[in-house]
Formats: structure tokens, C-alpha cells, sequence
């Protein structure tokens, strides 16, 4: 073989090696580029699957909350009707005590001597069921109707706390 046949021969393989190679190259793209498709419309698949997932959860929590929501509003008008009936019933006991319609009376103990505080005399007491009884000044009876309006009203709001507390632990 002369040398240039030999040059020849040799650059012929390299071609076809070259050839070769591309082709194999040119192939393994082409697998590889199917698996890199497929892989990326089951990732998709997958991801498509739990934004569904989050999104019934998040539908969900919106729907618990708006629920919440609706309870502690019911629990707030419950409230304020309570505060309000508390309010309208405290001004006509003030009302009726101030126009002495209604007198506050305490009853007294059996021996008067042993309850020096309240004055027992003949004009200021009264019988009811066999018992002494001892008006109270009708200025001492608002203080003590606005002492319980106080009482009345803090209890009312302990209540309505207590309430909004059970109804958020529920949730």
C-alpha cells in the first residue's frame, strides 16, 4: 500500500468514525430528549395534582374561617343584645327609683342591737314574710344599682370572652 492510499484509508475511517459518532450522538439526543419530555409532563402531572391538592385545602380553610367568622358574629349580636337588655333593664330600675316607685329595703338581723349600721326606725321599716325590713336611701339605692349595672356588665363581657375563646379553640 502506498502511502497515499494509506492517507486516504485513513481519513475514510475517520470520516466514517466521525460519521458514526454523529449518527450515535444524534441518537442518544433524540432518546434522551423523550425521556426529558416524558419526565417533564409527569412533573407537570405531578405538580398540576398538588396545586389541586392546595387548593381544596385552601378552599377549606377558607370555608372553616368564613364558618368562624359567621359564629363569633352570631356570639357578637348575642352579646350586645344581652349588654343592651342588661342597659334597658338597670335605667327602669333607676327610673322607678328615682320617681320612688321602688324602694330598696335590706332585711334586718333579729336583735337590732347587733346591727348598729342601718337605723331601725319606726317609719322606715316594714314587714314582709314576719321579717324587718330597713328603706334604703334612695341616693345609697342608685349607687348600689350602678354597683350591680358594673357587675351585670363585666359579667356579660366575662361571658361573651368565654364564648369567643371556646369558639376559637373549635376551629
Amino acid at each position: 500500500m502506498s502511502p497515499a492510499t494509506l492517507k486516504l484509508l485513513i481519513a475514510g475511517v475517520a470520516v466514517a468514525l466521525i460519521l458514526a459518532m454523529s449518527a450515535i450522538w444524534k441518537v442518544q439526543d433524540w432518546r434522551y430528549g423523550m425521556k426529558l419530555a416524558e419526565q417533564a409532563g409527569l412533573h407537570q402531572s405531578d405538580l398540576d395534582k398538588i396545586g389541586s391538592v392546595a387548593s381544596a385545602q385552601v378552599q377549606a380553610e377558607q370555608g372553616k374561617r368564613l364558618a368562624l367568622e359567621q359564629r363569633l358574629a352570631a356570639n357578637d349580636q348575642t352579646h350586645h343584645k344581652e349588654l343592651s337588655d342588661a342597659q334597658t333593664n338597670q335605667t327602669r330600675l333607676r327610673d322607678r327609683l328615682a320617681t320612688a316607685d321602688l324602694r330598696l329595703s335590706v332585711l334586718l338581723a333579729e336583735d337590732p342591737a347587733s346591727c348598729n349600721g342601718v337605723p331601725a326606725t319606726a317609719g322606715a321599716v316594714g314587714m314582709v314574710h314576719g321579717r324587718a325590713r330597713a328603706e334604703l336611701d334612695p341616693a345609697h339605692a342608685q349607687r348600689i344599682i350602678g354597683i350591680t349595672d358594673d357587675g351585670d356588665r363585666g359579667l356579660i363581657a366575662l361571658k361573651a370572652c368565654q364564648a369567643y375563646v371556646r369558639e376559637v379553640n373549635q376551629r
